[in-house]
């Protein structure tokens, strides 16, 4: 199991994954990175399904955040052996990100989601930091949040029509400090998967801020499959 496809989520692009493809390309992986608009689950799927297709065998499939409602979705293809999600959200049938959200927990963290404009949202920059990459160069963190991608309210609220967790194995990383996804939200939504759980303290960005933590599970997935089709 060589092939790797990444899948980011709202607000950011493909190349807060840098340093886990770096790992990955090391040890001896296949990396794709998809590059998708956000604009729509459904626009967001079609570019995943592309990047599977382009894919030389199985591939396990990896979303960070939203990018877990895509991979959810878009898992069903049959190029997908295996789902990783990081800190992500995986849907039920019929469920949508912002169905999810719309009712935290009393004392749960509310992300700094600014009202919508022209059918888009941003975070407040000035909040991005501590709620979406506490534990990121403070540098680093602050060009994340000048160089925000507008995520579509589309995004949001579409839903799932069949969950892929259903029928391929998953891996999820909880990353215990998470200030957009609370860690028990994570936790019930891993266990309602069926997934293989490891936990990382770490904020939301657990991808750029500890990208060995989820290289490895994502290689454990990648080996976990190797070993089942053997």
């Amino acid at each position: 199991m060589k092939n790797i496809v990444l899948v980011h989520g709202g607000f950011v692009d493909g190349s807060g994954w840098e340093s886990v493809y770096q790992i990955l390309k090391k040890d001896g992986y296949s990396v794709s990175i998809v590059q998708n608009p956000t604009t729509s689950l459904e626009d967001d799927v079609a570019v995943t399904k592309r990047v599977l297709a382009a894919q030389d065998g199985p591939a396990i499939l990896v979303g960070h955040s939203y990018g877990g409602a895509v991979i959810t979705e878009a898992g069903n293809d049959p190029k997908v052996a295996g789902l990783v999600y990081i800190t992500a959200f995986a849907l039920d049938k019929g469920e949508s990100v912002a169905a999810l959200i719309k009712d935290p927990q009393p004392g749960a963290p509310v992300p700094p989601i600014l009202p919508p404009q022209d059918g888009y949202l941003f975070l407040d920059r000035a909040k991005f930091p501590a709620s979406f990459a506490d534990d990121v160069d403070a540098e680093k963190a602050a060009f994340m949040a000048d160089s925000q991608v507008p995520w579509g309210v589309a995004a949001l609220s579409g839903k799932v029509s069949e969950p892929a967790w259903k029928t391929k194995p998953s891996w999820y990383l909880i990353a215990t400090d998470d200030k957009m996804i609370p860690p028990d939200a994570q936790r019930f939504m891993s266990k309602r998967a069926g997934s293989t759980v490891a936990e990382a303290k770490g904020s939301h960005a657990i991808y750029v801020s500890q990208p060995k933590a989820v290289a490895a599970l994502v290689e454990q997935a990648a080996k976990s499959v190797k070993t089942a089709a053997a």
